[in-house]
């Protein structure tokens, strides 16, 4: 009796814990709501307003669940900053009366090339309205630097700013003696001279192969943007290599206005003033302006008429199943739901990934196969900053595929790693292993080594993964496998050079690929719409649980500090649903 009554307890006051945790999450995000539609509320577009573009956080290609963990918490992370919203909301304002100029806020907003491209060729085509683009900053990154001297009329800084123009550069950590001393072997079965992704596990330094396309991609690149930079400050592009090798931000002001870096200074207060003026504000230094964001909302009219457009975005890892990145299990539904829907008149696939799993990477080509047998309808590819190997892989049977000059696509190639535990464990451990087993297959495992038969049976299934792969390409592409075959080796290239070469059917923007869809549906401008998939919906006890491991993940990286790129490595291995890969090596380009 006195432990079944203390069970009742115990259960009463669990079922009063977790009703007292609904209701306080309940109100918390009624509150949030609350708040939310009274600020936006309060927004209104004036005549003689300045849309704002704060240039502070990370930018992503959609809009993201907000970070309620974060919230709740008090240590949210990043502001994230749609970059379709902020094109949007440029694109507006140029036919909007209201709206006589755009004020740029350099804050050292992290960006992708591509999505920085987007943004240039955004204010490049507001600027064709004839209306002003301003930017500023107290410090001014590179690639804050590269959208206000591209995109902007005037660049303005702080007297005692630091603005850093240095080129373009990756760095790669390479962790094999690391694994060696502690007993680990990554066992590495793939295919193609370029394919640098394991590279990190097998070497400790790089490859002449890799340096090669590095060097070749990166070159393609930075020329693109610093020809981008010097058109718009009015120079040539030795002159901006001549800024890139002198470290400028150890520069004074005086010397970026007198080498032609930057147009003024201004402090923050002058600035405004500056603005002020220019919108005929009754108070010198509060002109009015109105944050994209805000503008996005109140502002904004979407398209109309009964053509949709759909874009599918496929943002982050290839993998089989999960709440994140690329699930085939999530997309492939979806993929499919699109084919049977008849609202949806053509079909924009929105790829920004290295990729990920061969497998998986399979199962969604097949799916956008089926898309274009059972409706009938276009299918294009808009690629972001990076759709590679996986990203590619997905990517090749559109009937157009669209991708910027700084995009990074191709590496075509497969492989696979299996780490080995056996010195670890023996050696170093004392731990033995004995099995038992009926037949002579033997079975993947940490604690041995593979064996030759082993070995020969994972290295031919990759050269049939490669070879499925490169047959793909050369299907959707219209082109020989050979042909192929002689760009595929698992490289690299940059968009410009990709488009050279086939890979590539047209340079440009998702907004350039929306465009020519309306065009080939035979619809004008305003008279088709744009839907988004997957919707992004905010299920609040679903986000609760997905963010908490994302916390846990986050404030690993935080402790780890400069080694959390090598933490990211060994858990990008640890948690691969296929030991058969579509991957590029991860690449941060700075």
């Amino acid at each position: 009796m006195k432990s079944f009554l203390m069970s009742f307890l115990g259960s009463l006051a669990a079922l009063w814990v977790s009703l007292t945790l609904v209701v306080v999450l309940g109100m918390f995000f009624v509150a949030i709501a609350v708040v939310g539609s009274s600020q936006q509320g309060g927004v209104t577009v004036k005549p003689h307003s300045i849309l704002r573009l704060d240039l502070s956080g990370q930018i992503a290609d959609r809009p993201s669940p907000r970070d309620i963990i974060g919230e709740i918490t008090g240590q949210a992370g990043e502001k994230v900053l749609p970059l379709d919203r902020m094109v949007a909301a440029i694109d507006g304002a140029a036919d909007d009366d209201n709206i006589d100029a755009i004020y740029i806020e350099c804050n050292g907003a992290q960006a992708g090339l591509a999505q920085t491209q987007a943004i240039v060729d955004a204010l490049a085509r507001f600027r064709d309205s004839g209306k002003p683009v301003y930017a500023y900053a107290d410090q001014m990154t590179q690639g804050n630097y590269v959208i206000a001297a591209a995109g902007a009329d005037s660049v303005f800084v702080n007297p005692i700013a630091m603005l850093d123009i240095h080129g373009l550069s990756a760095t790669t950590l390479y962790y094999k003696e690391l694994m060696d001393k502690i007993g680990v072997e990554a066992q590495i079965v793939k295919v193609g001279t370029y394919k640098s992704a394991v590279e990190p596990f097998m070497l400790n330094e790089m490859s002449a192969a890799n340096r090669e396309q590095q060097a070749a991609y990166l070159g393609s690149i930075w020329h693109t943007l610093a020809e981008q930079i010097a058109q718009g400050r009015g120079v040539t592009v030795d002159t901006v290599n001549v800024w890139a090798d002198s470290y400028s931000y150890t520069k004074s002001s005086e010397w970026l206005m007198a080498n032609g870096l930057v147009d003024a200074t201004a402090y923050r207060h002058e600035m405004m003033e500056r603005l002020g003026a220019l919108t005929e504000s009754k108070k010198p230094r509060e002109p009015h302006m109105v944050d994209f964001t805000d503008y996005y909302d109140v502002a904004v009219k979407a398209g109309h008429g009964k053509t949709q457009i759909a874009v599918l975005y496929a943002l982050g890892d290839i993998t089989e199943d999960g709440s994140s990145g690329i699930a085939s299990s999530r997309l492939v539904p979806q993929i499919l739901d699109l084919a049977d829907d008849e609202k949806v008149d053509a079909l924009i696939l929105r790829v920004n990934s290295g990729g990920g799993s061969a497998y998986a990477s399979e199962q969604i080509w097949e799916a956008l196969e089926q898309y274009k047998k059972i409706s009938g309808k276009p299918f294009y590819v808009s690629m972001g900053d990076v759709a590679a190997s996986g990203g590619y892989y997905i990517s090749c049977g559109a009937d157009r595929i669209y991708a910027d000059k700084v995009t990074l696509t191709g590496s075509i190639g497969i492989f696979g790693i299996i780490p080995s535990a056996h010195k670890l464990m023996a050696d170093k451990l004392g731990i033995h292993s004995a099995t038992v087993a009926t037949n002579t297959t033997e079975q993947l495992t940490f604690l041995k080594p593979m064996g030759e038969r082993q070995r020969a049976a994972m290295q031919g299934y990759v050269d049939a993964g490669y070879e499925l792969f490169t047959r793909r390409v050369a299907e959707g592409r219209s082109m020989s496998q050979d042909s192929v075959k002689a760009i595929a080796e698992g490289r690299v290239w940059d968009g410009l050079t990709a488009s050279r070469i086939g890979l590539v059917d047209k340079l440009g923007g998702l907004d350039m690929a929306i465009a020519d869809m309306a065009e080939e549906l035979g619809v004008e401008s305003g008279d088709f719409y744009v839907k988004s998939y997957p919707a992004v919906k905010f299920k609040w006890w679903e986000e609760l649980v997905e963010q908490t491991g994302q916390l846990q993940q986050s404030r690993i990286e935080q402790f780890a500090g400069p080694l959390a790129p090598l933490y990211r490595a060994v858990r990008s291995v640890e948690t691969m649903d296929n030991p058969v890969q579509c991957r590029m090596q991860p690449v941060v380009i700075d």
